[in-house]
């Protein structure tokens, strides 16, 4: 995998551009603002590209434009943004997007799963972190059709959120992927959501519900 890291804080950027390296994927080019990524990313094409929301100058959401610009110009390559905070708003402006990534900084801490979502961006999958699913899945009124969820059918679809495919929420909850599927068929049913075998079209579907949900 190609990639090309954003990132202002220096011993951010070093570190996860080490983290990529160490396994065996290639950093083709680390800068430390968002000015020219775009031109960086067309020049040398990478796989994926991770950026920082905030960068300089104004430190505002310079990252989220360029995320914005490059998924417009080469929809292609995957974008995997991150943010300090939890922004729901700016999440859900890109997440629309195949190829699209959302995670707070400090899961690039969790090496193993931000190496996953990485990949799975890269591979035109989706990677939501869950600190914003779990906003998004917060209490309602007992006539949301959430309410009808289980226990483990709401942590089966947070997971689903995140991007995760059946075997990976498997590996995840320790369970068999034929108990996977069925609370999976379940939660879709539930939500009166469509099944379908592409995991990015399955993410959309659980996160059109849940903004919907979040919007009342």
């Amino acid at each position: 995998m190609r990639v090309v890291i954003a990132e202002d804080q220096v011993l951010l950027r070093e570190g996860m551009a080490r983290l990529f390296q160490d396994r065996g994927h290639q950093i083709v080019a680390a800068v430390g603002n968002a000015t020219r990524l775009l031109d960086i990313t067309t020049e040398h094409r990478p796989d994926l590209v991770v950026v920082d929301v905030r960068m300089p100058p104004t430190f505002t959401d310079e990252g989220t434009q360029a995320a914005r610009e490059i998924k417009q110009t080469h929809p292609e390559i995957g974008v995997l943004v991150l943010s300090q905070h939890i922004n729901t708003t700016q999440a859900m402006t890109l997440v629309n997007l195949s190829g699209f990534g959302y995670l707070l900084k400090d899961r690039v801490l969790a090496v193993h799963e931000f190496l996953d979502a990485a990949r799975r961006v890269a591979d035109g999958g989706s990677a939501l972190d869950p600190q914003v699913v779990g906003a998004l899945m917060r209490p309602r009124p007992t006539d949301d059709p959430l309410s009808a969820l289980s226990d483990r059918e709401r942590e089966v679809l947070a997971l689903m959120a995140q991007g995760l495919n059946n075997p990976a929420i498997a590996r995840r909850l320790v369970l068999s992927e034929r108990t996977v599927e069925g609370h999976v068929r379940h939660v879709l049913l539930k939500l009166d959501l469509a099944e379908s075998d592409d995991g990015h079209r399955r993410v959309l579907a659980v996160l059109t519900h849940l903004r919907a949900s979040h919007a009342g």
